[in-house]
């Protein structure tokens, strides 16, 4: 161990020290931002966690956990060093930063009123390494053969040509096989965002604090800057916090499922916290890893099936407030 120049006590060591934290709770959310913008005094106020906070830059040095509670998920939150422009290209704790934003299941884009801009910068440094925002694959489908060139089918109209489709394939060291292209107007950049296999599609909210510096109108105007898809804070004041817990647990997309013994009452005081679209086999994963092999079949009430109390398998596809019997050999 060693001390930081403002006395604080962090580890010494590998390239990734202090940032290697294991992932817990249902979700796991990161604070991106630049330096100074308050994402410690953030991540006080929406966990039990206590991350120091001055008003000098690089305050925050390693990876620091809270979790976060609300309508029954506990998602852990990491405060992340303030990352600067180059950041992917190894400036400041950048690359190490941004490695585990690729591990989150949701980021959190925390930025200052006064300095709204630095979105752009956030979004291009996340991009650099790979990780796309609030976007989905695109649905490309390539099949390799050994021999007969390339071909291109596309389904629906695309915004480059066949032949830069046919190149790019060739870039890739594919020079045999068929690309099938059902994305409206799909771009020579999300086909090359797929065929490099490192992409990430993650969901993104933007946080803009220190709202209690400025007055509603200044707010209200925020729309046009930003988007509409953003949540004003002061986390120094604690203003729409609570808000705030609300629109993490929304973008995660959870669904509760509620777990009732054989013969006995379902358990609506905890649910079980899962992602949509998860199937049975996902749920007895996070109960215990034996429920799988030990799994014979369940029993099903809710929207998710055709009758309540029906028998289901275990690729069984779960709906919110499903509440869920398994059978175990």
């Amino acid at each position: 161990m060693e001390e930081n120049r403002h006395g604080r006590t962090v580890a010494s060591g590998g390239e990734n020290t202090g940032f290697d934290v294991r992932k817990a709770g249902d979700a796991s959310v990161v604070l991106i931002g630049l330096p100074s913008v308050g994402k410690s005094t953030l991540l006080n106020s929406l966990t039990n966690a206590n991350s120091e906070v001055a008003s000098y830059h690089f305050t925050t040095l390693t990876a620091i956990p809270g979790m976060m509670e609300c309508f029954g998920a506990k998602i852990q939150v990491l405060d992340l060093p303030g990352i600067v422009e180059g950041a992917a290209k190894g400036r400041g704790f950048g690359k190490r930063v941004l490695s585990v934003a690729r591990n989150a299941d949701l980021i959190l884009l925390v930025l200052d009123v006064f300095q709204l801009k630095h979105v752009k910068i956030l979004e291009k440094e996340l991009g650099e390494v790979g990780i796309r925002t609030n976007q989905r694959s695109p649905e490309v489908l390539v099949e390799k053969t050994h021999a007969g060139g390339l071909s291109v089918q596309t389904q629906v109209p695309i915004k480059m040509s066949i032949s830069l489709a046919k190149e790019i394939l060739r870039i890739h060291g594919i020079h045999n096989g068929r690309l099938i292209i059902r994305e409206p107007n799909l771009t020579d950049e999300q086909l090359i965002d797929v065929l490099s296999g490192n992409t990430l599609y993650l969901q993104s909210l933007k946080v803009i604090n220190k709202i209690d510096l400025v007055d509603k109108r200044f707010i209200k105007d925020l729309v046009s800057t930003v988007g509409g898809d953003f949540v004003p804070i002061s986390a120094d004041k604690n203003m729409n916090i609570e808000f705030l817990k609300g629109a993490i647990y929304r973008k995660l997309d959870f669904i509760r499922i509620f777990l009732k013994p054989r013969g006995g009452e379902a358990d609506y005081e905890e649910p079980l916290i899962m992602k949509r679209g998860c199937i049975i086999s996902d749920v007895c994963d996070k109960i215990h890893r034996n429920f799988i092999k030990d799994f014979r079949y369940a029993y099903v009430w809710g929207k998710s099936v055709k009758f309540d109390g029906q028998k289901v398998g275990m690729d069984h596809k779960l709906a919110d407030n499903d509440v869920l019997t398994i059978v175990k050999r």
